[in-house]
């Protein structure tokens, strides 16, 4: 609003000088056709001054001139950077990744449970209880781009970048349905549930304390992932960018949030 203020302002100051100059120009024409006849030596003078001030008139309207074309520059720069800001904007738009690196965790102490577990698994009603920080599942981070760079190609596989941050997703679905069951009452859950939340506290180990983890069943239950030899590979990814750490006994191998 400002440029094309400025604009107006300025075509107004070229369009009044050329007016003016005009006025003078047919005023200096009257005086030229009135020569014919012996002029007076004031009229005379006055022509000459007409013709000075004339002269100073359209060293005006010069500098106005490459006023008004510097500014015309200065704008089409401002088009051209407008331009490729909004280009770089509708790649980001066309680009957007389907899952973006976000740091979850209880904000002023107050702890945050997902809803987004996709558990299969009917649960009874929670308790009315008091929230508390044990009601708290922390999830996996999201892979970003720089960290998904950095594993050796041999490693990714024919993995992309949005498929490995599907696994991460649905390993935190799996985390966050397995503690949902674990933080309830086995008093206020039904018989599946009940057996679950049985299974899970006698998985857990004095080295899993204050941690949390998941089982290869435990993925079966409550994701559609498949348990295979690509997964097997993803998990070796989601190591080496320090996501989790395997810890084996009794039997199980632990995925365990790093």
């Amino acid at each position: 609003m400002v440029s094309v203020s400025l604009n107006v302002e300025k075509m107004s100051e070229l369009e009044d000088i050329s007016h003016h100059i005009h006025d003078r120009i047919s005023s200096l024409q009257r005086m030229l056709d009135l020569s014919v006849v012996a002029l007076p030596h004031n009229k005379i003078r006055k022509l000459g001054q007409e013709l000075f001030s004339l002269q100073r008139l359209l060293e005006e309207l010069e500098k106005c001139v490459d006023r008004q074309r510097e500014q015309l520059k200065h704008l089409k720069e401002l088009e051209q950077s407008f331009q490729k800001d909004a280009e770089n904007v509708d790649h980001l738009k066309d680009n957007m990744p389907a899952h973006m690196p976000v740091k979850k965790g209880p904000a002023n102490g107050k702890p945050v449970l997902n809803n987004n577990d996709g558990a299969a698994v009917q649960l009874g009603q929670p308790e009315n209880v008091k929230k508390s920080g044990k009601n708290y599942v922390r999830e996996m981070e999201f892979i970003t781009m720089p960290e998904f760079d950095s594993i050796p190609q041999y490693m990714r596989g024919r993995v992309s970048y949005d498929k490995l941050n599907a696994a991460v997703q649905s390993l935190n679905t799996a985390v966050t349905a397995k503690y949902k069951i674990l933080h309830q009452s086995a008093k206020t859950l039904n018989n599946h549930a009940r057996k679950l939340h049985q299974r899970f506290k006698d998985q857990e180990t004095k080295d899993t304390k204050g941690q949390y983890f998941v089982v290869e069943d435990d993925i079966r239950e409550f994701t559609q992932m498949r348990v295979d030899k690509q997964f097997q590979g993803i998990l070796n990814m989601l190591r080496h960018c320090q996501r989790l750490r395997e810890l084996r006994g009794g039997g199980l191998t632990r995925y365990m949030l790093s």
